[in-house]
């Protein structure tokens, strides 16, 4: 098919930009020769092109935008949240810049659809803004619309909630084995998304993170970027994974080498072992790499927690027997507390100094951070002893 301009109009003052080179020539492809009524075409060749029907492409975010405005669903208030619920809920997923559907998020929609049909058409909400404009003009009684729609939900829930699939008792199969017990591990879902778990539940609760080999994504950037990455620990390949907080690097070889790395990031360091010995079950502690530094634990762990205090050599003042070590908050925040904790529930935000105050005769002194720079304050209250803390070179 094709077309002829007959003549410009108002294109002769405007022309709508056109995507590149290419665009412009697709329109030359289909645009027809003058032809007039009646007039004998010679033939010159016959091309048979063989066409497919194809799928409309993947929403972008301004693509959804559009799309939602055009069917009356939200408002510009609610696209964003829209936009964020999807994703944190886990039913679509961005790939290359444009959403793709989950499997969590096509079982949702299908059962939603199968329950709540009237609802989930997308003409509803423009029936229901045409309701809305009647009840404001005075057309139509508002507790007449409440009980029409009442009545149809309350039997669309009701049947829903018994006849509805319970989506936390679905399980897709897997070719993965439990290590634990031996039985097929299978996938399931839980409020925070997807997960493997083993299928003997509840004799066995073995479960695991779902991870997504790069085969199994379609973004070929991505792939390219796996083949040249290498564990820093042992040479194996890096290859690339989905898990629930989004892509990473991680060593073939697990799980005899757990090496990690963030996508654009550091590698994980392994962990190095030390001489010295678990204190609760004798295995040989490790030096450990986490968010907020080295620490030092137990090399068996998760069967052993242990992890060994990091004390700054002060004596606790509250109960005299522990030792003040350094912590850290939930939120990352250093702090100061004695290692006998929860029999000795002495805290502080400043670093102790076992140097008592030469004002006051308390125990220690603290380390302060001041406009003027570090210095010795006491923490009594009471006592205002401050001294300048020369800076180590």
């Amino acid at each position: 098919t094709g077309s002829v301009p007959k003549f410009d109009g108002f294109l002769a003052v405007y022309e709508e930009g056109k995507d590149q080179k290419d665009e412009e020539e697709e329109e030359l492809k289909h645009r027809l020769p003058l032809v007039a009524e009646g007039e004998t075409l010679k033939f010159r060749s016959l091309e048979p092109e063989q066409h497919f029907t194809e799928p409309p492409p993947r929403f972008t975010e301004a693509t959804l935008v559009k799309e939602l405005e055009a069917n009356g669903v939200g408002r510009p208030s609610t696209y964003a949240s829209i936009l964020s619920t999807i994703q944190e809920r886990e039913y679509a997923k961005k790939e290359g810049g444009r959403f793709a559907p989950t499997e969590l998020g096509m079982v949702v929609t299908g059962l939603l659809l199968e329950s709540f049909g009237d609802i989930f058409d997308v003409t509803y909400t423009a029936r229901m803004e045409e309701a809305l404009d009647e009840i404001e003009e005075g057309k139509l009684n508002w507790r007449q619309a409440m009980a029409e729609f009442y009545e149809k939900f309350s039997e669309d829930l009701s049947r829903a909630e018994e006849q509805m699939t319970d989506i936390k008792r679905m399980e897709k199969p897997t070719d993965l084995v439990c290590e634990k017990c031996g039985k097929p591990m299978v996938i399931k879902w839980g409020r925070h998304g997807s997960f493997i778990a083993c299928s003997g539940y509840p004799d066995c609760t073995n479960t695991r993170e779902l991870t997504v080999d790069l085969a199994d994504v379609d973004n070929a950037d991505l792939a390219e970027q796996g083949e040249e990455e290498y564990c820093q620990n042992c040479g194996r390949a890096m290859v690339l994974k989905k898990g629930r907080f989004g892509q990473f690097y991680a060593c073939s070889g697990y799980p005899d080498c757990k090496t990690t790395k963030p996508v654009g990031g550091e590698q994980k360091k392994a962990d190095v072992p030390l001489e010295e010995k678990c204190p609760q079950c004798g295995h040989n502690l490790v030096l450990k790499h986490g968010r907020f530094g080295e620490f030092t634990a137990c090399g068996d762990y998760p069967k052993c927690k242990y992890v060994k205090q990091k004390t700054i050599g002060v004596t606790c003042p509250t109960c005299g027997q522990g030792e003040i070590s350094e912590r850290r908050s939930k939120r990352g925040k250093t702090f100061y507390g004695c290692t006998r904790y929860p029999d000795c529930e002495f805290v502080a935000w400043a670093k102790p100094v076992a140097t008592p105050c030469p004002q006051c005769g308390n125990s220690y002194l603290v380390e302060k951070w001041l406009k003027a720079g570090p210095v010795l304050a006491c923490p009594n209250a009471e006592c205002k002893f401050k001294k300048a803390l020369e800076p180590v070179a």
